[in-house]
């Protein structure tokens, strides 16, 4: 198995896990308030950390602060488990529980595209942030502005 296949399928579960979650579990029980807010917090310190490793070079200070930032998101991300508790099924909360786990190694294997160079890789970063702005933006035009309250 060659270094783009292991770098790769953490960023290819957690996007399937993410589109399970959003376009199944919370399409069908609906997002109350806090969520609606939330979500898009949660994306937010996602994509800042995306945006870092795409604008700035890989030096020791720079992985130190990136790897701020991923522990803040890995984090921050837990924020809402007292509303999940409430309103999602056993299911929805294994999920969540695979998705706790891939968030930190998928800044892992970022972190090491980045900070080795490895150039045949260099691209997923870009793209993920592009993907992860785009559902930024899905999370709260649908969910404030379209989805039914």
């Amino acid at each position: 198995m060659s270094l783009f296949n292991l770098l790769f399928i953490p960023f290819a579960l957690q996007g399937l896990a993410m589109i399970y979650d959003e376009f199944y579990f919370h399409r069908k029980r609906g997002l109350p308030k806090w969520e609606r807010i939330g979500h898009p917090l949660d994306t937010l310190t996602v994509l800042i950390s995306f945006v870092f490793l795409n604008l700035y070079e890989p030096n020791s200070k720079n992985l130190f602060i990136f790897v701020l930032l991923a522990a803040f998101s890995c984090f921050f991300v837990t924020k809402d488990e007292s509303v999940h508790l409430k309103h999602c099924c056993a299911k929805e909360t294994w999920l969540h529980a695979i998705l706790f786990i891939l968030h930190p190694i998928i800044f892992v294997c970022a972190g090491m595209i980045w900070y080795f160079q490895i150039l045949e890789l260099k691209s997923i970063l870009s793209m993920q942030m592009h993907v992860i702005l785009i559902f930024l933006v899905y999370q709260i035009l649908y969910w404030n502005f379209y989805a039914k309250k």
